[in-house]
């Protein structure tokens, strides 16, 4: 079903919670394995999940259509990726450092992901680079989004991107070339 009938069918009262769940239906994995990929551990990407749905659903109403419907809910999800980490910095007063290692140990101990070692590698990679290269390397290596979708997505200009992209790929590959030699 097409985002305008979904979004059509929100705006009514009689079909707004029918409307909704085939918007859920429609976006859920994609919000889920985007948070995923971001707080690594699952429970933190469920709970994500559950309220950048929350929000969606009070904000729809306000919805312009002056973007996609993705789009939106995609930068509601990037959003909330963000201030979760930074809440978890900064409340918890945790440093970068152990807050990466924690993330090293969620990959090493989750039976939800498998991988066989060179991925293991790269998602230990990824891990390392700060929230918003990490944001914009998963957006462009792993959902195939272009940089005006990510411009879109983020409010930032297609030229910063790009060179946050480049930035974080050397940082992983060079992650990576020194993993390899131990």
């Amino acid at each position: 079903m097409e985002d305008s009938e979904i979004i059509a069918l929100f705006k009514e009262d009689k079909t707004k919670h029918y409307g909704f769940n085939l918007l859920v239906t429609k976006y859920q994995k994609k919000v889920y394995w985007l948070t995923r990929k971001m707080v690594v551990d699952h429970d933190d990407a469920n709970d994500l999940t559950q309220n950048v749905f929350i929000k969606v659903w009070k904000n729809l109403d306000r919805f312009r259509e002056d973007a996609s419907l993705y789009t939106w809910i995609y930068r509601i999800a990037s959003n909330e990726c963000l201030n979760f980490i930074k809440k978890k910095k900064n409340v918890l007063f945790i440093p970068i450092y152990d807050l990466t290692k924690d993330l090293h140990a969620k990959l090493d101990s989750s039976s939800l992901i498998d991988g066989d070692d060179i991925s293991m590698r790269l998602q230990k990679a990824i891990i390392t680079l700060p929230d918003k290269q990490r944001l914009v390397f998963n957006m462009k290596y792993f959902d195939d989004l272009t940089y005006e979708e990510m411009s879109d997505i983020l409010g930032t200009s297609v030229g910063a991107l790009k060179a946050s992209y480049h930035h974080a790929v050397k940082k992983i590959e060079q992650h990576l070339k020194i993993s390899l030699n131990q």
